[in-house]
């Protein structure tokens, strides 16, 4: 008998030697990477590892310094995105590029619209949406305005739109699962096992280490813009691969009790909270202590969180800041009032990227580094430079734009903008969605110091374990309500998604 021959896959990517570098950052050294068809080939490491950098070199939106790049065989050379899409490559990015005036339909088709004569065929358009959007499972109707939609919505989208290319062979996913629910992952797992079943391979790059073990074949890991392994999944311990990407053992306890004494003083207290979206909600935070808002997506975390500083117009409530009552209209009552707020949308509400890390710093203080007519640059520089070191913000120099950082040092520039202010509280908003477990390590570890000087932080979080981890007490909604309130002594997962599940 014949001993049976294995066939080799099909090699749908090769890269090697691949070299890149940025003014003052030496971004890709010498870096390796192969796709198969038919596998999720995940791609991990810290920010600013390298791996968006290797991914965009792929695409053609950064041109490589040296190396080599095969497509299916043949040695190529991609200049833009349009020779990567002729090439059956396809991205979604982490940070969303939708243009927000525009509908789901036209954000997905735009510069190849379908036609009717000079015309474009709106109504085939909305069709060939809407029947994409099925096979998806995105419950979103072609017609709706981008800008109207949710965050993870709009991650959707992006994602619509990335595999409405009918020759996708090659596909790149830059966390897309970082702002969606637990079932919209679900789905999104599914789609991708249809993919994999049709041959396509897919680069899947997330900071969620439990889905790795999920959803990928194998995982290849980049430290500090270097290649330094590529292992099997099913051979391979999630505590193995984190060492591989940071180089050091990380463990986070969960907290299985508050220390926040019950007689500590109220930090911020709301009464009453509604508008459209928010129905009646009350809650307090006591100085030093962490409280977490858990809730599926449309629960009203984000939007009770935005009434409380201004950023929407509240209906009715109050809200009370270390016992006085403030009339809060604007996000800059909320400021002079005590209170910082870390949107999701960092990129949207907490940056101005065209601006200098040292500059978005100071944002929120530059009353404290301006004179009659001038801003104290010198001052500005230095303060961004101490923060800098303090939260280990990745970045040549403090004047370095914001848009060239990684998501994750983007994400540690607007908590030091909000450090620098030094607010009473704090509410971060999906602080750790896009960040690697390096940082978010660090980001925990500084929640629980700005706790201990007395801060009050209010934790929004999608993610259940983190919330149970940080929080001593976890407010829960669901549709706008608040559905319960739990110490963190004894509560679980399950308990939690009791309260956050609708009742009809």
């Amino acid at each position: 008998m014949q001993d049976m021959v294995l066939e080799a896959p099909e090699v749908l990517v090769r890269m090697e030697g691949i070299e890149k570098s940025f003014p003052g950052v030496h971004a890709l050294a010498d870096v390796c990477f192969e796709l198969y068809a038919g596998e999720v080939h995940a791609l991990v490491g810290e920010n600013g590892a390298g791996k968006s950098t290797l991914m965009k070199v792929l695409t053609g939106m950064y041109p490589k310094d040296a190396g080599v790049i095969h497509i299916m065989g043949a040695q190529t050379e991609i200049r833009d995105a349009r020779e990567a899409q002729a090439q059956g490559i396809s991205i979604i990015h982490q940070e969303l590029n939708l243009m927000r005036h525009l509908t789901v339909a036209e954000n997905i088709f735009i510069g190849r619209e379908p036609m009717r004569g000079m015309i474009i065929d709106k109504k085939r358009q909305n069709q060939i949406t809407a029947e994409l959007l099925k096979r998806l499972h995105i419950d979103i109707a072609p017609m709706t305005v981008v800008g109207t939609l949710t965050v993870a919505k709009q991650q959707m989208v992006e994602i619509a739109k990335a595999l409405s290319f009918g020759n996708t062979r090659i596909l790149i996913m830059d966390e897309p699962s970082a702002a969606l629910t637990e079932a919209e992952i679900e789905d999104l797992f599914l789609f991708i096992r249809e993919l994999k079943a049709r041959g396509v391979g897919i680069v899947y790059i997330s900071h969620r280490m439990g889905e790795l073990k999920q959803i990928s074949d194998r995982i290849t890991v980049m430290r500090d813009g270097r290649y330094v392994n590529t292992v099997s999944t099913a051979e391979t311990t999630l505590d193995e691969i984190i060492r591989m990407m940071v180089g050091r053992v990380i463990y986070e306890p969960p907290k299985e009790k508050s220390t926040v004494p019950p007689d500590a003083p109220v930090a911020l207290e709301v009464r009453g909270l509604r508008s459209r979206e928010v129905k009646d909600v009350s809650f307090c935070v006591r100085k030093g202590e962490i409280l977490g808002f858990a809730g599926l997506m449309g629960a009203g975390r984000t939007e009770a969180a935005r009434l409380v500083c201004g950023a929407d117009r509240r209906e009715a409530g109050e809200i009370w800041v270390n016992g006085r009552r403030e009339d809060i209209k604007s996000p800059s009552d909320a400021v002079k009032a005590g209170i910082g707020y870390l949107s999701e949308d960092r990129k949207q509400f907490g940056l101005c990227l065209a601006l200098s890390v040292a500059n978005n710093v100071a944002l929120a203080s530059l009353d404290r580094f301006s004179g009659k007519l001038t801003v104290d640059d010198r001052n500005v520089r230095q303060t961004a430079h101490d923060f800098r070191k303090r939260i280990n913000i990745k970045t040549p120099t403090v004047d370095s734009l914001v848009m060239s950082l990684s998501g994750g040092n983007q994400q540690k520039t607007v908590l030091a903008k909000w450090l620098v202010r030094n607010c009473d509280v704090l509410i971060f908003d999906e602080p750790t969605r896009g960040i690697d477990v390096g940082a978010k390590s660090e980001i925990y570890k500084l929640m629980n110091q700005l706790a201990a000087e007395g801060k009050a932080i209010i934790m929004i979080s999608s993610e259940l374990p983190e919330l149970l981890r940080m929080s001593d007490r976890i407010v829960v909604m669901c549709e706008g309500n608040k559905t319960g309130e739990l110490d963190i002594e004894g509560v679980t997962q399950e308990r939690v998604m009791e309260l956050a599940t609708p009742r009809r």
